[in-house]
Parts: C-alpha cells; sequence; structure tokens
C-alpha cells in the first residue's frame, strides 16, 4: 500500500482553492450588469473618464460599475508599466486621477458617487430593490 504524503494532501487542496477563485472570478465578470444602460448612457453623453492603471481610486470607480464599466469612455494616462503621463492626457490638461470630464468641459476629480454623476450626466441610474 502507497503511503501519500502530507504535502500531495495540501498541493491538491490548493489546486482546488485556485479553481473556486478561477469560478467565482469568471461567475462576477459574466452576464450583464444591473449598470450596463447607465454606463451606455454616460458615453452616449460624451462623458469620459481619465486614469491610469496604478492608481487605486480609479480602480474603486471602476468597481463601482459591478462588470459595466467596459462601457464607459475611458482614458488611460499611465504609458504601459509606468507612471508617467501620456501627452493625450497632458494635453488635456488632466492633474489628478481620476477626472470625469462630461460633454460641457467640465469636470469632476476623485472618486464619484455614481449618483453624483447620474445627476451630472442627466443619466438615469438603475432602481435598487
Amino acid at each position: 500500500m502507497t503511503k501519500i504524503s502530507s504535502s500531495s494532501y495540501l498541493y491538491a487542496a490548493a489546486a482546488i482553492i485556485v479553481v473556486i477563485l478561477i469560478v467565482v472570478v469568471i461567475k462576477q465578470n459574466s452576464g450583464p450588469s444591473k449598470y450596463d444602460s447607465f454606463a451606455q448612457c454616460l458615453t452616449d453623453q460624451s462623458v469620459k473618464m481619465y486614469g491610469a492603471w496604478w492608481c487605486p481610486h480609479c480602480q474603486s470607480q471602476k468597481k463601482l460599475f459591478e462588470g459595466a464599466f467596459e462601457k464607459v469612455a475611458y482614458i488611460e494616462c499611465s504609458l504601459p508599466g509606468s507612471k508617467a503621463m501620456s501627452q493625450e492626457c497632458k494635453d488635456a490638461g488632466i492633474e489628478g486621477y481620476p477626472t470625469w470630464e462630461f460633454a460641457d468641459g467640465s469636470r469632476l476629480s476623485g472618486e464619484r458617487s455614481l449618483d453624483e454623476l447620474a445627476e451630472k450626466s442627466q443619466c438615469e441610474l438603475p432602481q435598487t430593490p
């Protein structure tokens, strides 16, 4: 009879945890978001967000959209693998992240609630039950 080492059990447990995490991530990122129409409306109203891949406030802002952020007009201001600002964002006069720019040229800086964005853009937020 072969004896199974304790490290084999640890590897098996780790593999199961990894599979579970992958399934959870896929489930969270699949299917429509309740904010799809809101995010699309922002884009239709010429609202855009300037941000940077390394910015924790930008990441928090994106999470508010629960998977619908891909529908928002987003301008990445950092060069790949760098914290240097792109020329496009320099030319736009961006001073911090995130920066929301609206059709009338006005801006809101920093993390903003979806309610604030809805009010400023005149886009309707979905009703929460």
